[in-house]
């Protein structure tokens, strides 16, 4: 994510059964358009030094004049646990597209 988008956790529980966090966070984005699934959850592996392919999107609601977001995320503790649990169209929203690498 670059500098036009900043991005604050306001929630963060730790689901121990299922062996994952999830995160409510803001994105503040004024004058720029709601960031793109994959540039959030870049910018939240980065935040929390845990690789890319843990972090699932799960929704980002922005308000209409507002220049923020709420987004809702799982970081899960294990890849192929993320693969079991999450929708299947949750997991094709957070791969980017063929061209988009």
């Amino acid at each position: 994510m670059s500098e036009e988008y900043e991005l604050e956790i306001i929630e963060d529980f730790h689901n121990k059964v299922i062996g994952r966090r999830e995160l409510k966070t803001i994105i503040y984005h004024l004058g720029k358009g709601t960031p793109s699934r994959i540039k959030v959850r870049e910018k939240i592996s980065e935040l929390l030094k845990v690789p890319v392919d843990r972090v699932y999107v799960r929704l980002i609601k922005t308000e209409y004049g507002t220049g923020r977001s709420i987004a809702r995320i799982h970081v899960y503790d294990d890849p192929q646990r993320a693969l079991a649990i999450e929708p299947e169209y949750i997991i094709k929203r957070n791969t980017p597209a063929q061209g988009d690498e």
